[in-house]
């Protein structure tokens, strides 16, 4: 009988720029980060599916919609309330003031986000096996009603992240504990919906922090060790120094850029396949908790 937990480990931010995906991709050669998703409206994402094919597909490949970082799918002026005067999306902040005053076009929203998930089809040649948003603006309204309208319509169910997390761990794992409370508070209201129709996903997720502390070597065995659950997904934003971010998703001294650095050097590190170990973890696709996927190879 198999009694160990299982951990689903996601690298976030697939073809955002050449050198986060090419240490994703190193990553999923190894055989134990075995997810990523794909923004699929980043000016890199065409060259990010091509090596992703070159490799031999070596890492399961869903989707992140993303509202908050540069152009739509969609000419900018079909989704007006979304954009800024050039055309790019609001970046975090300004989208959750628009979401938060009524000032985001439900609209606009579907039919942006309704247009990238064509876009993945296009560019990958299948659904995707998971699904999980940007900077988690799936959480807000009117994203979250709109994305989940999305996903019922096509056939099957993907894997789509639950971003809820026990309070207790809360509480004795540090970083980020106001974010990661206010996030919780929205996930659970979308994990409800998510879990009443039926979508794959995981009890807990782990993750969560300020951008300096992946630094500390122990920054996952901790998460690891205090997280509860069966099922658990780990969010994790590796990548190598990639200069492309800078002006798109950070700036040249943000601590955004040099976590993706820390997080390469531990996913890489046999401490931290002990730390999953010693957790009573294993490592497997998303796939294995929902529908079969067209985006794992043999």
């Amino acid at each position: 009988m198999d009694c160990l937990r299982k951990l689903i480990i996601v690298a976030d931010d697939f073809g955002i720029g050449p050198e986060t995906d090419r240490a994703i991709l190193e990553l999923g050669a190894l055989g134990f980060v075995k997810n990523t998703v794909l923004i699929v409206n980043s000016p890199h994402a065409g060259s990010a599916v091509t090596a992703w094919n070159r490799a031999g597909r070596p890492i399961e490949l869903g989707w992140h919609p993303a509202l908050t970082i540069d152009r739509p799918v969609l000419p900018p002026e079909r989704v007006p309330s979304l954009v800024d005067a050039a055309g790019r999306f609001w970046p975090l902040g300004q989208f959750l003031r628009r979401s938060l005053f009524g000032r985001l076009n439900i609209g606009e929203v579907a039919a942006e986000l309704a247009a990238q998930y064509d876009r993945f089809l296009d560019l990958v040649g299948g659904p995707p096996a998971l699904v999980n948003s940007h900077q988690h603006v799936a959480l807000f309204r009117p994203v979250s009603s709109a994305l989940h309208a999305l996903l019922t319509a096509q056939p099957g169910r993907p894997f789509v992240r639950r971003v809820r997390e026990p309070r207790r761990v809360v509480l004795r794992v540090p970083g980020a504990r106001v974010k990661r409370t206010v996030l919780d508070y929205f996930g659970r209201r979308q994990s409800r919906a998510l879990d009443r129709d039926g979508f794959p996903g995981c009890e807990w997720l782990a993750g969560i922090t300020d951008p300096a502390l992946p630094a500390d070597p122990q920054f996952h065995a901790r998460w690891l060790s205090q997280i509860p659950g069966r099922t658990v997904e780990l969010m994790v934003h590796p990548g190598h120094h990639d200069a492309t971010l800078i002006g798109r998703d950070c700036d040249g001294g943000d601590p955004w850029l040099t976590r993706r650095v820390h997080e390469v050097e531990m996913l890489w590190s046999p401490d931290f396949a002990a730390a999953v170990r010693a957790a009573g973890f294993e490592s497997v696709a998303a796939s294995r908790l929902g529908r079969g996927p067209l985006t794992q190879a043999a």
